[in-house]
């Protein structure tokens, strides 16, 4: 439990920051464009980005801290010994998905990306970088439901 802590702890600071970021950016935006009228060329891109990191990040926070949207129809018709079974049939189909979906089809994503040396347009950094967040997201979730399975919550 001290390292699920730790995880939470640095993906919560993780995620302020960049929704801080983000908020600064898009007032450099409006700034830019309704008081300079010039809107800068990044802003827009930036967001977007920053935007997807939240919202993958924030999906692994949520899921981590079990706090995800759920239907509980099922569950409140079986007994604690019929709950555990559907926790652990559920995490393990969400721990598949993960694997599959997120993990390798991250890295293949970031490895193509990667290979063929597709940049942004505006920032010019590598888009591997943006699809990063996909198999890291995709490692915390899966290192959460496990955590789940094996503390029996």
């Amino acid at each position: 439990m001290i390292l699920r802590n730790k995880i939470d702890r640095i993906l919560s600071t993780v995620l302020v920051i960049i929704m801080a970021v983000m908020v600064v950016n898009v007032l450099w935006q409006v700034f830019t464009r309704f008081v300079i009228g010039t809107p800068s060329s990044f802003t827009d891109e930036l967001a977007r980005y920053l935007m997807i990191w939240v919202g993958v990040l924030g999906a692994a926070y949520i899921s981590g801290r079990r706090m995800h949207v759920a239907i509980d129809l099922l569950p409140t018709r079986l007994n604690k010994e019929g709950q555990q079974k559907l926790k652990i049939i559920s995490n393990s189909i969400i721990i598949l998905f993960c694997f599959f979906a997120m993990v390798i089809g991250g890295v293949r994503l970031v490895y193509i990306t990667f290979t063929l040396e597709q940049y942004s347009p505006a920032l010019q950094i590598p888009l591997a970088v943006v699809y990063l967040v996909i198999p890291i997201s995709g490692l915390l979730i899966i290192y959460y439901k496990i955590s789940d399975i094996l503390n029996k919550q």
